[in-house]
């Protein structure tokens, strides 16, 4: 009997493995709970990842658009008259609004790169596409200011099971990043003056 040509077993087998973290946690990853929560022989997983890491590579690749995505559904973000603090907070309010699940499976496998070096290369990813992402509105080193405040408000939020505080993210990303007019435009962390139409 010929074998039955599956094209999209691979990412059966990264979504089944974003299930089983979201189930189980890291530590219940493996080649063998990935198999039986995607409904494959064991030899797909091996086939199409031979490590762990590489499995683990490709989830929190695919985790991260997450994050991703719903800072791509806000054009105000891009927009140089938009009160960009805001802006921010009201993203991560959305994202930290609903259900956690994502946002916890993101950041655990966000994690685990403090034990995997293999996934460090991702987890870095993440932070420059939205440092990238940012500077479009201000500046490379306070673009990545903002990533490391809005990373920090995410964990302590996750951490603590505290509700999420748009009023609070909003005045912390003023400080690194004051809507314009609010402080001198030629001081740090300043936008650049909206340039008449």
């Amino acid at each position: 009997m010929a074998r039955r040509h599956d094209p999209e077993r691979r990412q059966r087998l990264i979504d089944a493995a974003i299930r089983v973290v979201g189930q189980k946690g890291i530590e219940g990853l493996s080649h063998r709970t990935v198999a039986a929560e995607a409904d494959v022989p064991l030899g797909s997983t091996t086939y199409h990842f031979a490590t762990l890491d590489d499995l683990m590579v490709a989830a929190l690749r695919q985790a991260n658009e997450g994050f991703a995505k719903v800072v791509a559904a806000h054009p105000a973000l891009s927009d140089p008259e938009a009160d960009l603090p805001a802006e921010l907070a009201r993203v991560l309010g959305e994202w930290l609004g609903g259900d956690r699940t994502g946002v916890e499976l993101e950041y655990e496998l966000y994690l685990a790169a403090l034990r995997r070096p293999a996934l460090r290369p991702v987890a870095a990813e993440w932070a420059e596409g939205v440092g990238a992402l940012l500077a479009a509105r201000t500046d490379p080193v306070t673009a990545r200011a903002l990533v490391a405040v809005i990373d920090g408000i995410c964990l302590q939020v996750l951490l603590t099971d505290t509700p999420y505080d748009e009023e609070y993210a909003r005045e912390v990303l003023t400080r690194l990043l004051p809507v314009p007019g609010t402080r001198d435009a030629s001081g740090p962390g300043s936008l650049p003056p909206a340039t008449a139409g």
